[in-house]
């Protein structure tokens, strides 16, 4: 533990590097990792898009974008949603449609006001799968507080969709006094997940693939702008907030470090996986800190004002499983570890590609 600091602080393992039968990530064409939030994801938006159209505004990369109009301070966000199936425990498409996006938004401190919605619906999808998707979406506006005030539908030919894909863009306002972003992690900052993880990326590969794990387990799909409105009446000084989605913990935490020149610390034992999730995954052969989740969120918080943060979602429907899971430090910056069960220690990367295909 000692040389920890002197083992990590190098700059991550590029797996450009590596030597492998197949390519990785020298890519002539786009792959399914590169929406996976993962390091082929960061790469298309950084070489690709970032590099055609960057600004001030878009270089910030956060989950949605902050701007100032009117006076008023306004995020800003769109998600597409192409989850298969389209219906699955706990949720579906038009739920994610909803709940990412408001997501995203609140993630700044913001409270989500409007949303817009366009649908790609492939010739011959059933009318009644489109109602269901839409009522679907009503319903989560009307919980998640927020008004679909306009949008837009596009057909295309059989064979060239996958039945129904939706994207959504909103707005909200931000509190004056806010100012949450990753790049505000602090060394001592608490890092503190809102419950459990893992549960949305095995609900959706569970329905996909037929598999039975002896229990039903449900997506936790749901709007955390009530929860982040709670959290910021404790203390308005909240460092950092990210929904762990694509990619799951392991990617939003990675994607915190980078941005701070931090490091996080976490401690195994205190990350609340599900049962059901961890023989899932074990099943499966994937890491829990990897698989996505729709209706959780991670907060970097002074550490001063932890335990009552802690408290105050604790007291929330969408916090009560609140854990805190580790610190940041200002050891191995850019780096996340964990200390494991047995008491070592291990390095959670940045994850290539994809565990999950078609999640969200």
């Amino acid at each position: 533990m000692a040389d920890l600091a002197s083992t990590t602080a190098e700059p991550p393992v590029d797996p450009a590097n590596w030597t492998c039968p197949a390519p990785l990530r020298d890519q002539p064409v786009v792959v399914m990792g590169h929406g996976g939030g993962g390091a082929l994801s960061a790469e298309l938006v950084r070489d690709v898009f970032a590099a055609a159209y960057g600004n001030p505004v878009l270089d910030a990369l956060g989950d949605c974008a902050v701007l100032r109009l009117g006076g008023a301070r306004l995020a800003f966000s769109t998600d597409s949603y192409v989850v298969r199936p389209l219906f699955f425990p706990g949720g579906s498409l038009g739920d994610l449609a909803v709940n990412g996006t408001v997501n995203d938004l609140a993630m700044s401190g913001a409270r989500p006001a409007y949303l817009s919605a366009a649908f790609v619906l492939e010739e011959g999808v059933e009318l009644t799968v489109v109602d269901r998707v839409a009522r679907a979406m009503g319903a989560a506006a009307k919980a998640a507080g927020v008004t679909v005030a306009t949008g837009d539908t596009k057909v295309v030919e059989a064979g060239h969709g996958d039945g129904v894909y939706v994207t959504t863009a909103g707005v909200g306002l931000i509190p004056e006094g806010v100012d949450i972003r990753p790049q505000r992690a602090r060394p001592g900052d608490a890092v503190i997940v809102s419950g459990p993880i893992g549960l949305h990326g095995v609900a959706v590969m569970s329905v996909r693939e037929g598999l039975e794990f002896g229990v039903e387990i449900a997506s936790d799909t749901a709007p955390l702008a009530d929860l982040v409105a709670a959290m910021l009446a404790v203390t308005p000084d909240i460092h950092v907030l990210r929904d762990p989605t694509r990619g799951g913990l392991a990617a939003s935490l990675n994607e915190i470090a980078r941005a701070s020149g931090t490091g996080v610390r976490l401690r195994e034992r205190a990350i609340p996986v599900p049962e059901a999730v961890a023989n899932a995954c074990g099943f499966l052969g994937l890491d829990p800190l990897y698989v996505a989740n729709e209706g959780r969120l991670v907060a970097f918080v002074p550490p001063e004002q932890a335990e009552a943060v802690l408290e105050a979602m604790r007291a929330h429907p969408q916090g009560s499983g609140a854990a805190l899971i580790g610190e940041c430090v200002a050891d191995h910056p850019g780096t996340v570890v964990v200390e494991t069960g047995l008491g070592g220690t291990r390095v959670v990367d940045l994850p290539l590609g994809e565990q999950l295909p078609r999640i969200c």
